[in-house]
């Protein structure tokens, strides 16, 4: 059942797995989660939750399965390049239970990179798509991505991952943008944290954050407000200013949005 927020708008809500061994075991820092968290939040969709999964069938099915059936949309990112261990697509074939085999879609627009000699068999592990799924566009490389279900297959190459994101992101349903408000305040969490519990529960309908940093010698903490209801989070953002100037912090903290 879809959620709704408080002006009765649906909520969208998605989940990201981060396929391979390579990001496990550090060889690879991963560039693709916070990208794809600010786009989902840029277009109304709410990222719930993220997984790293190792190249093991198994595991990848399973989280699949697992997180396809409690949010509206999976994203997926690398495991879809020529390798042997490259085994996304079989991967989410076998979790929707439906063949996989070389796509002629998928052939056509590597054609456009590659020459017919060029096409060997392991480029074409590249063009191994779901039955039913719809293509991705790849303007980069021309090897596709793919969509099926509600899950969307992408490259775990930042550039390539990106100009899938926005070919697909027409297609999918979007809910009611959540917005943020911030106040930067130099003084230390500690301080913060009594007043903002209690606000929080004046305000139990927009999350509330706190979050620490250290700068030029000295500790601070950006307050964040979100909700997606504009006039509620202007009143939990007044009334935030309200405490700050209570607790006679008010001349040390500024809006960072």
């Amino acid at each position: 059942m879809p959620e709704n927020d408080a002006g009765g708008q649906d909520i969208v809500t998605a989940a990201l797995i981060v396929i391979g061994d390579e990001i496990l075991s550090g060889r690879t820092r991963d560039r693709n989660i916070g990208y794809i968290a600010e786009y989902m939040t840029r277009i109304g969709i709410r990222l719930r939750e993220v997984r790293v999964v190792g190249d093991v069938e198994d595991e990848i099915v399973d989280a699949l399965n697992a997180l396809r059936a409690a949010y509206d949309y999976v994203f997926t990112t690398g495991g879809i390049g020529p390798t042997h261990d490259d085994i996304t697509a079989e991967s989410v074939a076998k979790a929707f239970g439906v063949p996989i085999e070389i796509d002629e879609r998928a052939v056509a627009l590597m054609r456009e990179r590659y020459e017919a000699k060029d096409l060997t068999e392991t480029r074409l592990r590249m063009a191994r798509i779901p039955q039913g799924a719809e293509l991705i566009e790849n303007s980069v490389s021309r090897a596709p991505g793919f969509m099926i279900g509600n899950v969307i297959v992408m490259a775990g190459v930042p550039k390539i991952m990106q100009v899938m994101l926005d070919d697909v992101a027409p297609r999918l349903r979007t809910g009611r943008k959540l917005l943020t408000r911030s106040v930067r305040v130099d003084r230390p969490e500690g301080e913060m944290a009594p007043g903002l519990a209690k606000l929080q529960e004046e305000f139990s309908d927009v999350p509330m954050g706190s979050y620490p940093f250290f700068e030029n010698g000295r500790l601070g903490t950006n307050l964040v407000l979100r909700s997606s209801d504009e006039g509620r989070l202007e009143q939990a953002l007044k009334a935030l200013w309200e405490m700050l100037e209570a607790q006679g912090v008010a001349d040390v903290a500024r809006a960072a949005d």
